[in-house]
């Protein structure tokens, strides 16, 4: 006899009438569809995602985000191997459903039973129907997959004591090929105030971005533990990373006292003829992403033209208040013009009497740029680990510049010496990774370091990469800046 596992929060956390959370979730998706069409495509083929779980209100566009990336190979996905953690019920391991179906108002979804056969012999697996029984982390995401899928089926898993490690091993036995999407369930912070919240979850995506596990700390992410099994398989299999969506409750449906970080993320994976016949494509790849830069430039630049005043203004203000307050300036991106209220990635530079005196910045577009450079000024000013805390004297002689970073861009490469003869000296800024080591030099810094090879080796030491660590493990990125000073960089050259 088949056993249906009922929904247990229709009605709680999405709408429990079928046409009614029909119309959501497709509301939710044509959203997100907007936003692709005026993002650069992703490269490669979508293989797994992460998402939140919350009620639709508060993550829904967050999760269709991620949901909307799949329309494209929707057709070839057949099988969903469905893992968050465990809420409700405390348990070891990995618990996978007993049920042969999973029901929503939209209709039942069937498990995968074969597949759970597969695992059934690990032990850190058990056939377990308690921890499934009213958790909410794996059905929220189930209307989303029916809208985009149609007919697929899932391995449902909850996960509760256990190592990253031990669910990557589960993972791996059900990678599978372009019929498997792998989807992790997750939130973020939990029940912090607002500020607080969006630097705890912009360290959470700096740590996702590199694959980098071990730096998700138990306050950062609910689903800590899945989340680190697929970061772990994803550095072993090659997989790229997108960061899609980053915001908070305070963003979407609730006040900013206490609110719950959502994060999207999307993890592709190579492909097959990627670098078949490189060499001779890369001239004219390197013009197209040539003209796309310039392109890119000539918005920062305006930007920078018709709010760098503002922007200066806002980061001498977050640090006059860091003075007094101890806290970067509180900051309503609505009450700011269109660019600062829009998400967007700065860096924030001090100087005094002619020397450093703070550098802090975000490498990617996460929140609005308004409080991006607010954060990043105080956090220059006061948590610059290289020098000590600003005080009152330096502030009237201090200079402070802002630079607006582009989308990062990633470079193929199959050593270090190609990597060295792909940079662009006085145009790219550059972000490096290595297992969970990172780094970024502005493009300004090619002033200091005009050679390629030097600026290299610098940025490795910078980020702690030993000079003989292995290539495989090196990733780069490249991307465009502006800076407020004056001083044009990212320019194609």
């Amino acid at each position: 006899m088949s056993s249906i596992r009922p929904a247990a929060v229709a009605g709680m956390f999405y709408p429990s009438d079928a046409r009614e959370l029909d119309a959501a979730v497709r509301g939710l998706l044509a959203r997100a569809e907007a936003d692709i069409e005026a993002a650069s495509a992703t490269q490669g083929r979508p293989k797994a995602i992460i998402a939140p779980h919350a009620g639709y209100v508060y993550s829904g566009p967050v999760a269709a985000s991620a949901y909307a990336r799949l329309e494209p190979c929707a057709a070839e996905i057949r099988r969903v191997v469905l893992i968050g953690p465990a809420h409700r019920v405390r348990l070891d391991g990995v618990a996978v459903s007993t049920a042969d179906a999973f029901a929503t108002p939209l209709g039942p979804v069937p498990v995968d039973t074969a597949a759970i056969a597969e695992i059934a012999a690990l032990p850190q697996v058990a056939r377990l129907e308690p921890p499934h029984a009213d958790e909410h982390c794996l059905e929220v995401h189930l209307p989303f997959l029916q809208e985009v899928l149609g007919t697929f089926a899932i391995v449902p898993m909850v996960v509760g004591n256990a190592s990253g490690e031990q669910v990557a091993e589960v993972l791996e036995r059900l990678w599978g090929g372009r019929e498997t999407l792998i989807v992790v369930s997750s939130d973020l912070s939990h029940y912090l105030d607002y500020d607080r919240a969006t630097r705890l979850d912009a360290a959470t995506t700096r740590a996702i971005e590199a694959l980098a596990p071990a730096e998700i700390g138990y306050e950062q992410a609910c689903g800590r533990i899945p989340v680190a099994g697929l970061l772990t398989l994803a550095r072993r299999r090659g997989l790229e990373v997108t960061t899609l969506d980053v915001r908070n409750s305070g963003d979407t449906a609730g006040d900013r006292r206490r609110v719950v970080g959502y994060g999207a993320w999307l993890f592709s994976e190579p492909d097959a003829g990627a670098r078949a016949g490189e060499d001779e494509d890369a001239g004219e790849a390197d013009a197209e992403e040539v003209d796309a830069r310039e392109v890119e430039v000539r918005a920062l630049e305006g930007v920078i033209a018709r709010h760098g005043r503002t922007m200066l203004d806002l980061a001498k203000a977050s640090i006059r208040h860091g003075l007094v307050a101890g806290t970067a300036l509180p900051i309503d991106a609505g009450a700011y013009p269109g660019p600062l209220a829009e998400r967007g990635a700065s860096f924030v530079t001090l100087r005094h009497e002619g020397r450093l005196r703070g550098c802090v910045g975000s490498s990617r577009a996460v929140r609005p740029l308004a409080e991006d450079i607010a954060d990043n000024a105080f956090a220059a000013a006061f948590e610059d680990t290289r020098f000590p805390r600003l005080g009152q004297r330096e502030v009237e002689e201090l200079h402070v510049s802002v630079s607006l970073l582009g989308q990062p861009r990633p470079i193929a490469f199959a050593d270090e010496a190609e990597l060295v003869r792909r940079l662009r000296p006085g145009s790219d800024g550059l972000i490096i990774a290595a297992g969970s080591r990172r780094a970024l030099f502005l493009p300004q810094v090619w002033e200091t370091i005009p050679g390629a090879r030097d600026f290299l080796a610098q940025l490795k030491r910078k980020a702690g990469i030993c000079d003989d660590a292995p290539t495989a493990d090196l990733r780069a990125w490249r991307f465009a800046a502006v800076s407020t000073g004056g001083t044009r960089a990212g320019a194609a050259h």
